[in-house]
């Protein structure tokens, strides 16, 4: 087996079609046994469930190679029950979670050759989702489903990498209160899709959005949560009913507490905290940005700025990204069950 020939150093964050990917169908109440596939079309009604209802969930996670040159996975039980409770949400069938890392095992092993090299900064992402497939003209749930996995390598998620991004407050909200926020539903990002193409019109490499109820709280982005540094080095997350709950800030809030010895506070954060100058940095999580620094908010023209600065990462920030990079590439021990070997 060889290397795919790719600038693996300057890739970027999009979409490349691999080798293989993961199929199963649910049909008459059961999953079949599933299988790998080369096809990377779907054939589908025209009246789909997918594409009336819009009765569609997902996953994003990655395979890194390790120092030592083993493909591992970072925490696939937590995707896998992630997806099961946003099926439920959505009255879905969940597929089986222990099925599900099995699949993501199968589907990385299949494509080994697109993960890409130790050093690199690139990374095979994983993208597991779910479907209602057969056909659905009255509002009600599909009868048929299909689960997929594909893979594709990636490098950063924002352009600037390690530098600081500049995010404003947006207008819109991204949740309803008591909606589908909390769950990793496709609807929930159409829903932000018109505010990121405006913000980056604009010059803004995201949005942070408040709570829809009161438009006073920090909620997350249209893509990561946030975690901010508070003056004494503790990190403090912003807590809320309807934000995803992220793996990778789950794991920055136990890397912080357990491997950095910092006092993490997870709790409503008002936008006027944040004015005020409470925060000394701040950062956007996520698998695909893992944690970008955040170096201006801007709110309607007045720029909110953190005294880690717009040139780099903020030390505190800086030590949750290695820390956590490390264990994932290897160079760091995991706590047990974080890290799953592929090959």
């Amino acid at each position: 087996m060889a290397k795919k020939n790719i600038d693996w150093g300057n890739i970027g964050f999009g979409y490349v079609v691999t080798d293989k990917r993961y199929v199963s169908y649910y049909k008459g109440g059961t999953w079949d046994d599933g299988a790998l596939i080369e096809d990377d079309k779907i054939v589908m009604s025209e009246d789909a469930g997918v594409l009336q209802y819009s009765q569609s969930v997902f996953e994003g996670l990655k395979a890194y190679t390790t120092e030592d040159g083993h493909i591992v996975c970072f925490r696939p039980d937590l995707n896998a029950s992630r997806m099961a409770e946003s099926a439920r949400r959505l009255e879905m069938p969940v597929f089986p979670e222990d099925r599900f890392i099995d699949a993501v095992k199968q589907t990385v092993k299949a494509n080994q050759d697109w993960v890409p090299p130790y050093g690199t900064g690139a990374t095979l992402y994983i993208r597991p989702y779910m479907f209602g497939i057969s056909p659905v003209i009255g509002v009600n749930p599909a009868e048929e489903y299909m689960f997929r996995i594909f893979v594709t390598p990636v490098g950063p998620y924002f352009k600037g990498g390690a530098k600081p991004i500049v995010v404003r407050i947006s207008d819109f909200d991204r949740a309803a209160p008591r909606g589908t926020g909390h769950i990793k539903a496709g609807l929930n990002y159409a829903m932000s899709l018109h505010a990121i193409v405006d913000a980056h019109k604009k010059g803004f490499a995201e949005n942070i959005y408040l709570d829809p109820a009161t438009r006073t709280k920090i909620e997350e982005t249209g893509g990561a949560n946030i975690i901010f540094v508070d003056h004494d080095g503790n990190l403090v997350i912003p807590a809320s009913d309807s934000i995803l709950p992220s793996i990778t800030r789950r794991s920055i809030h136990y890397v912080a507490e357990h491997y950095l010895g910092l006092k993490v506070t997870e709790r409503e954060v008002y936008l006027s905290e944040v004015k005020e100058g409470k925060f000394v940095e701040c950062g956007l999580c996520g698998t695909a940005a893992v944690v970008s620094p955040v170096g201006i908010i801007n709110d309607h023209g007045e720029e909110i700025r953190f005294a880690s600065g717009t040139e780099k990462m903020g030390p505190v920030t800086q030590k949750l990204y290695d820390t956590l990079t490390g264990i994932q590439m290897g160079r760091i021990e995991a706590p047990e069950g974080w890290i799953v070997k592929i090959c």
